[in-house]
């Protein structure tokens, strides 16, 4: 058993590799393009200081359309977009594809929910001294939610840490490909013991230094 394991860790490696690599190019996407609009659905909810209900309404809509899709479903439907945008719809790259468009939405959703945990009056306190809504967003909204962003991160990660091993299944390499290949279609239990072990030290690694950086970054 621990020689066919030592036999296998080129490859393990590898497939950790592959496996951020996707990780990485999701939580990079829901980021740059989900923190955004979740700052935008806070912004134009009732209430708020650029409230605009048909908006709302348009843009929440779409948000839940895309999280409503379970993961494969979603994966093998935008293989046709997948293959424009990467070339191709099978490696870690392709993968990455649909774990971004499932992360966006997913994380505008974690960030809108975080902002409206700040202090109504820290908000309007900054409006009184004439702050633009930019100097708001930047200088009250995240400075304030900052170590929640940091926790809702972190979930995502875990989360789409099992996408991840999902889009494996069907091509996308990573440690979900390399459990099924060998764990799975090959009957050696060991690998996939490995994989799985492997799947556990790095949701606690994201886990812990997720928490240790909200702390440090949670002045309350």
């Amino acid at each position: 058993m621990l020689e066919n394991i030592i036999s296998m860790l080129p490859e393990l490696w590898t497939a950790m590799g592959q496996t951020l690599t996707m990780l990485a190019i999701g939580l990079t996407a829901a980021v740059l393009i989900g923190g955004p609009l979740g700052v935008l659905l806070f912004l134009i909810a009732d209430g708020q200081s650029l409230q605009n209900r048909p908006a709302a309404l348009v843009l929440g809509w779409l948000v839940n359309a895309v999280r409503s899709f379970p993961f494969i479903i979603l994966l093998v439907a935008l293989v046709p977009f997948t293959r424009v945008i990467a070339g191709t719809s099978i490696g870690p790259l392709a993968a990455a594809v649909p774990l971004s468009f499932a992360a966006i939405p997913y994380f505008a959703r974690m960030v809108e929910q975080n902002l409206r945990e700040v202090p109504r009056g820290v908000i309007e306190a900054a409006h009184a001294m004439g702050a633009s809504e930019l100097q708001i967003v930047l200088r009250v909204l995240l400075v304030e939610a900052r170590s929640g962003l940091v926790l809702a991160l972190t979930v995502l990660s875990i989360s789409f840490l099992s996408y991840s091993a999902v889009a494996g299944v069907v091509g996308g390499g990573g440690i979900g490909d390399l459990a099924i290949r060998y764990g799975y279609y090959r009957f050696e239990t060991d690998i996939m013991v490995a994989t799985v072990a492997v799947l556990i030290a790095m949701v606690q690694v994201i886990q812990f230094t997720g928490n240790r950086i909200a702390k440090r970054l949670d002045k309350r």
